[in-house]
């Protein structure tokens, strides 16, 4: 399988950029992954790079993004950080990745049993993570239930996902708000944005609606 090029990657849509991560999780989950002779598509794409996609995931080493998508070099941008969360710095990264280097899907990417969303729910306190963990406090408290304080800790597996779930669509609306040129280019058709989680335990992404 080739490189991306300026000219297949024109013929993607919003929809057929997300229809392709579809299959390619599909294609991983039955291990009928695509052959691709990743040493020519290096050589392919050493002139230039042409992305159908973005996807924006958290850094956790059993989330390869290319992997779980089965995609090779040259096909999506890959935006990591802890709890998948955005600032200024991601926002223009995804900028790029949309207005100037033409992809056409941008995928906020959590996961199941998330350390940062573990971390934001014990309120944990240890040097420049403790910034980063209060991006993802207001998907915390916007969990209402349980109540009970004893129960809203990462103890609780089934509080973590529901936050991680929450976590993700927060990322979103954060994106939209704070990036005027993402929201403008989803409204006018030229990008997708949406969120999907992964599960750790079985590999598959589930695409929210």
């Amino acid at each position: 399988m080739k490189a991306q090029t300026k000219e297949t990657q024109s013929q993607y849509t919003p929809h057929s950029a997300l229809a392709a991560l579809k299959e390619g999780n599909q294609r991983f989950l039955n291990t009928k992954q695509a052959n691709r002779d990743l040493l020519g598509q290096v050589k392919d794409t050493a002139g230039g790079q042409y992305p159908f996609a973005v996807v924006l995931s958290c850094i956790d080493s059993r989330v390869p993004v290319e992997l779980v998508f089965d995609q090779g070099i040259g096909d999506i941008f890959s935006a990591r950080v802890a709890g998948n969360i955005v600032n200024e710095d991601l926002l223009g990264s995804i900028e790029y990745g949309c207005k100037v280097a033409g992809s056409k899907a941008v995928v906020v990417l959590g996961h199941t049993g998330c350390g940062a969303v573990k971390g934001a729910c014990d309120d944990v306190q240890l040097g420049n993570i403790t910034p980063l963990l209060a991006k993802i406090k207001p998907s915390v408290e916007a969990v209402k239930t349980p109540e009970e304080a004893d129960l809203r800790k990462s103890s609780n597996p089934s509080f973590v996902n529901d936050v991680v779930y929450k976590n993700v669509e927060l990322t979103m609306v954060n994106m939209r708000n704070d990036s005027p040129l993402l929201r403008d280019m989803e409204n006018d058709g030229d990008i997708t944005i949406v969120g999907a989680v992964y599960d750790v335990a079985s590999g598959k992404v589930e695409f929210l609606t």
